[in-house]
């Protein structure tokens, strides 16, 4: 499986960006896609999950009620819409593919494929 992350780019603080998960190889069918970002220097950071049979989402509480999560189906594409972003949103954006159980998606050792990451920069 491949995953290519895209979307990130520089905004002002209150902006908003739409980052897209596709993947190639197979579709999302039976996974969990998770959202995790990481900043220079810091953890890997959960930031959201969905479950892609059944449509089940989390997000991190530093998030919820900015970031929202939507896909096409026909695209075998996972959205995360990032309203007013903040500059400790600033990170390196990354989608990973699981399998494990719920209570885990926060856990981005247990991811088994990574997209390559695209930054997010916001300026305050």
């Amino acid at each position: 499986v491949q995953l290519q992350a895209s979307g990130g780019g520089l905004v002002q603080a209150g902006g908003s960006l739409r980052l897209a998960c596709a993947a190639s190889g197979r579709t999302f069918s039976g996974y969990i896609v998770g959202w995790f970002r990481q900043a220079p220097g810091k953890e890997r950071e959960f930031v959201s999950a969905f479950r892609w049979s059944g449509g089940t989402t989390r997000y991190a509480d530093s998030v919820k009620g900015r970031f929202t999560i939507s896909r096409d189906i026909a695209k075998n594409t996972l959205y995360l819409q990032m309203n007013s972003l903040k500059p400790d949103d600033t990170a390196v954006y990354y989608c990973g593919l699981t399998r494990i159980v719920w209570s885990e998606v926060a856990n981005h050792k247990r991811y088994d494929f990574w997209g390559q990451g695209t930054q997010v920069t916001v300026s305050s």
